[in-house]
């Protein structure tokens, strides 16, 4: 699976990933989404992952959800990079 992943940052702490899910949906086909949660306590760390199955549809994502409202928080996105660091 090749698919194009993109950041989704500010997201709040409270949303569920298939309410991340539908909102990704509305641009195109979506492999995956993953909210990223603490790994001691489980809480979401307010930021997730979206992978799409093709990149015009993450671009147009990115285009359309960067700076957006959702759920009273203003919604940053990008194109995802690189993990800069390794995992514990």
């Amino acid at each position: 699976m090749s698919g194009e992943t993109i950041y989704l940052g500010n997201i709040p702490y409270e949303v569920s990933e298939d309410e991340l899910r539908g909102l990704c949906e509305t641009f195109g086909e979506v492999f995956s989404v993953k909210i990223i949660k603490d790994f001691e306590t489980s809480q979401s760390r307010g930021f997730a992952f979206c992978t799409y199955i093709t990149e015009g549809s993450a671009f147009k994502a990115v285009m359309e959800l960067d700076g957006r409202k959702f759920q009273e928080r203003v919604l940053k996105v990008s194109q995802a990079r690189p993990r800069q660091t390794p995992r514990r």
